[in-house]
């Protein structure tokens, strides 16, 4: 008799264990949700996604479409889509095709940076035609 009482207390502080951990993983999942919520909610993550190449550019597009678009990440989108559209037109010209993508490359890293420390900072020579000519994005 006294065995099956020690299996029964054993089974007891198992369960009890098992609702404490469950109560636990409920509260730090719907912290998770508010934390993930916080930061997709500023745009800067997204701005810096459209920089990571055309299929970051795409899944930029998709994450600030909707009821969470936001003016910073759309400001980014739009940058990079001129970037990238002056990299293929530059990339196909046979003479300028180095110096093309060394100008890519610089007017890249200056909108990355510019993602990065929160601030809209248009590049040099065509930013603000870009934010114009693909305001609909």
């Amino acid at each position: 008799m006294s065995e099956e009482n020690k299996s029964n207390d054993r089974f007891d502080d198992t369960k009890e264990t098992a609702k404490n951990f469950s109560e636990e993983a409920k509260e730090t999942a719907k912290e998770f949700t508010k934390d993930a919520e916080e930061v997709l909610s500023d745009g800067k993550n997204v701005a810096v996604i459209a920089h990571i190449t055309l299929i970051g550019w795409v899944i930029a597009i998709v994450m600030n479409n909707g009821d969470k678009k936001t003016e910073y990440a759309s400001f980014y989108i739009r940058q990079m889509l001129g970037i990238m559209i002056i990299g293929f037109v530059l990339g196909i010209i046979p003479v300028v095709n180095l110096v093309g993508w060394i100008l890519v490359l610089i007017l890249w890293i200056i909108s990355l940076v510019g993602a990065l420390s929160g601030k809209k900072k248009t590049i040099f020579l065509l930013g603000n035609q870009f934010q114009d000519w693909f305001k609909s994005i």
